[in-house]
């Protein structure tokens, strides 16, 4: 019987033997948008509490989104990333982030079985983590972010999607289906990891389904498409009692 893609040992093999072309097969394979999307995540996230705010980067990954908070939000005290992929934190923080790793803490873990403290963040980002999860899984990190936000925390989240209506949808499809696999299976030695981005795109359809996950606890929430629904995203605010 073929293994469940969305185990978490099948997600942190796949990610562990990704880490050290992820970022520039991600960059090169996107045309740029995953870095253009990040950066649309993080002005999307509603401002947390002045002067040291702390927070989660949840399915960090090679820790992509850190500059842009940091850049954005001058006054952040303090990131924890956690990522189930010790080869994704090591590229993080070797090759990306080492003079900003006074301010970084991380944690290997799978988040949904992390024992993150009720309260304890002022804001959570997530930036390509959705997809690595089924529906029942995005219930599960919707409680876990409602759970974690202080009364007034913010949060923005974002993945790549299923442009349903867009009437090049069909060649946006081709590009994760075909090309990825091939660009694979030419340029990085038959390796099979790098198709599964795709896979787990294409089945993940949109955020629209977190979204209402998210209302169901309480929390505010804006629901944002970008690029004609290539992206979709997730922004808001945990009302202050």
């Amino acid at each position: 019987m073929d293994r469940d893609i969305y185990d978490p040992a099948f997600v942190k093999d796949v990610f562990d033997r990704c880490s050290d072309r992820y970022i520039t097969f991600s960059l090169i394979c996107s045309m740029g948008f995953t870095e253009r999307w990040r950066r649309q995540c993080v002005a999307a996230m509603p401002a947390p509490r002045p002067g040291g705010a702390r927070g989660y980067d949840l399915m960090a990954g090679t820790g992509e989104a850190w500059p842009h908070l940091l850049k954005r939000f001058g006054d952040i005290g303090a990131i924890t990333a956690v990522d189930i992929s010790s080869g994704m934190h090591r590229r993080a923080m070797e090759r990306l982030h080492a003079h900003r790793a006074h301010r970084i803490e991380f944690i290997e873990d799978n988040v949904l079985a992390s024992d993150l403290p009720p309260e304890s963040a002022d804001f959570v980002i997530s930036t390509f983590g959705l997809k690595t999860f089924k529906p029942e899984q995005h219930a599960q990190l919707a409680a876990l972010i409602a759970r974690v936000l202080k009364p007034g925390g913010v949060y923005s989240m974002i993945e790549a999607s299923d442009p349903k209506g867009w009437w090049l949808r069909y060649l946006y499809l081709f590009h994760l289906k075909v090309v990825l696999p091939l660009v694979e299976r030419v340029f990085l030695r038959g390796a099979q990891d790098f198709a599964m981005i795709g896979t787990y795109s294409t089945n993940f359809g949109s955020a629209a389904g977190v979204a209402a996950m998210l209302r169901n606890h309480g929390l505010q929430v804006e629901y944002s498409r970008y690029f004609f629904g290539c992206a979709t995203g997730v922004a808001g605010r945990k009302l202050a009692e």
